[in-house]
């Protein structure tokens, strides 16, 4: 029988074997004497052989016992091991319970824990479905796990009750067992939970599903999102009625500018919108005044991140632009104009070059140099000034493009246009539907990062660092009277400034500050968190609740918005059907019915090793050498 090894290499070990030997051969071979004079010693030393021989030392105990102590523990480092037949077990079960927002409604998630109590085994694990699995407990007795039942609580996110299966299959892989699946069944995200029960059959493991809750009526926040209009945000909220009879849905508003109470007269099974603009700074919670079956969806929140320091020069020879028209509406920004780059710079954030008629003259250029080695943000707007020959050296060396020529497409539906990087800044910007007409030749630096560009390559929206500043390449010239192009003309054009003035003023992106939840953050360091119900120290963050989140100095909203999820009228029914014509359809599912154990040699082997260390100390000590 040929014994196999998990860690082979450990085998070179054997090779200590060889410098034990060439010790013993070393090792001068003792003599015993009787000496009746000194000078019969020195007659004795000379005929005294040197060296030990090898069947001398090869009856040496220790030599064996030495020699076979170097062999056991480099056998065992190796990890020898058997294989062997094991049955599989059904003392271990695995209870996986839905903690989606659904499970909310009505009395799903108490119905859910108090069954899970008629399940409990020898040896129980208990996993919470949500966005991610979370495991309560593992391999623990039923006392310990009828104790972790009482205290544990549905989230506000949408399940993955597949995703929670296949961990429970991980933890029954071994030795086998039962999982048990309690849910609602409304709904989920991932794979479908009746092929992962298929799955888990034929590895095995019994699995059962058990339906809970029955259907109640709802009325929810279904969806929300953010605009911009006349460069204010504007939030669009959308209710949904899932009664059969027509709802009186009374609203409440609340932000730092005051509160103000709707009300919505919503069909059955319809939808209603209702707009909130403007949107003041900080925060603003939207909440449905009467209480009903799903708390979750009651309620809605929306962060608008106050710019404390976003004060902006737009430097240009021209009157009238559109860019400078779409900063001067963005309520957040507090623009003033020049014609050129002053002296003192230190009470601006941002900076804007849309210089048309003239270039920067050298000493404005080290002007914007010291602002962009302080720290400031400048976007320069692609003009003819900027071509080959017409700006210094210095400032073109400041850009994170290489200007060349202008260029001129004969196509009257201009050139197409590329992102070439997906960004917050470019998300829903519908780039093909501008129309180039003229664009500067330009190559990007290394350095530089490209977020659009045209279909030959030439660069349209780039940055790159100069200092402790941000340099930003606006390729979208906004001449009036020969136009570039039509970008000033789409409504995306304010959307892009606004979005590109909130990131170079600190704030990101408005996404940054309303997320949905299931969506996962994760932190530079480890940091304090303040979530809706308290406070966690965490490096990341998953955002399991509506409500507001507190990161750094930070706030952020977190919102449901699921209509699956908010249907509470929806039941199980559907996959518990789904689940008896699989069991009809395939009765003979082939089971495994035990399970290919390793058994591992190398505890025994540690043992005899100590052993015979223990000898040889005793054989010591019985020479007198000890």
């Amino acid at each position: 029988m040929v014994i196999p090894f998990d860690n082979t290499m450990a085998l070179a070990a054997l090779a200590s074997v060889i410098p034990l030997i060439i010790i013993y051969l070393l090792r001068p071979k003792p003599v015993q004497l009787s000496i009746p004079s000194l000078m019969f010693l020195m007659q004795v030393e000379k005929q005294k052989k040197r060296f030990s021989s090898i069947r001398k030392f090869l009856k040496d105990p220790l030599f064996l016992i030495q020699l076979l102590v170097l062999i056991l523990l480099s056998t065992a480092a190796a990890a020898p091991f058997y294989t062997s037949q094991e049955e599989l077990s059904d003392e271990h079960t695995v209870i996986v319970i839905d903690a989606s927002a659904s499970m909310q409604a009505g009395n799903r998630f108490d119905d859910a824990t108090r069954l899970a109590e008629g399940y409990l085994s020898k040896k129980n694990s208990i996993i919470l479905a949500k966005s991610s699995p979370e495991i309560v407990v593992e391999n623990t007795d039923s006392s310990q796990a009828s104790d972790a039942l009482e205290n544990i609580e549905p989230s506000d996110t949408i399940a993955d009750i597949s995703g929670a299966m296949s961990e429970g299959m991980r933890l029954l892989s071994q030795r086998g067992g039962t999982m048990v699946v309690l849910s609602d069944f409304a709904s989920w995200e991932g794979e479908d939970p009746v092929s992962t029960k298929q799955l888990a059959q034929s590895y095995g493991i019994d699995t059962a599903f058990v339906d809970v809750g029955s259907a109640v009526g709802n009325v929810g926040i279904i969806d929300g999102w953010i605009g911009i209009e006349d460069g204010n945000y504007v939030y669009t909220c959308v209710v949904k009625n899932y009664n059969d009879f027509t709802e009186r849905v009374d609203v409440e508003i609340e932000n730092p500018a005051g509160s103000v109470k709707r009300s919505l007269n919503v069909g059955p099974s319809d939808t209603a919108q209702f707009r909130v603009n403007p949107l003041s700074s900080g925060v603003t919670s939207i909440s449905i005044a009467d209480e009903d079956n799903l708390p979750a969806d009651n309620n809605a929140y929306v962060v608008i991140p106050t710019q404390s320091d976003t004060k902006t020069l737009f430097v240009s020879d021209e009157g009238k632009l559109p860019s400078k028209i779409a900063l001067s509406t963005l309520a957040f920004v507090d623009i003033s104009t020049a014609e050129g780059i002053p002296s003192f710079t230190d009470d601006y954030r941002i900076m804007v070059i849309g210089l048309k008629n003239r270039s920067l003259a050298s000493n404005e250029v080290e002007r914007l140099d010291s602002f962009l080695n302080n720290g400031g943000r400048v976007v320069v707007i692609a003009s003819q000034m900027l071509a080959g020959g017409n700006a210094t050296d210095q400032f073109q060396s400041m850009l994170p493009v290489i200007p060349g020529d202008v260029a001129e497409t004969q196509n009257i539906l201009g050139i197409d246009l590329e992102v070439v990087q997906s960004s917050s800044l470019t998300d829903d910007v519908k780039f093909n539907e501008i129309a180039m007409y003229k664009y500067l030749n330009a190559t990007p630096r290394n350095d530089a990062t490209v977020l659009v560009a045209t279909e030959q390559g030439d660069p349209l929206l780039a940055h790159w660092s100069v200092g402790d500043g941000t340099l930003v390449y606006f390729g979208f010239n906004d001449e009036l009277g020969e136009p570039w192009n039509n970008f000033h003309n789409l409504p995306e054009y304010p959307v892009l400034w606004a979005r590109l003035t909130a990131w170079l003023g600190g704030s990101g992106d408005i996404s940054d500050y309303n997320l949905e939840t299931g969506d996962v953050t994760s932190l530079a360091r480890e940091m304090t968190v303040q979530t809706p119900t308290g406070t966690i120290t965490t490096q990341k963050v998953l955002f399991e609740q509506v409500g507001t989140y507190n990161i750094g100095g930070r706030t952020v909203a977190v919102n449901l918005y699921s209509d699956r999820e908010s249907d509470t009228t929806r039941q199980g029914s559907e996959v518990m059907e789904r689940v008896s014509d699989q069991n009809r359809d395939s009765p003979d599912i082939v089971r495994q019915d035990s399970y290919e154990a390793k058994n591992y040699l190398d505890n025994y082997l540690i043992i005899l090793a100590i052993l015979l260390a223990i000898l040889e100390i005793l054989i010591i000590r019985n020479r007198g050498e000890l």
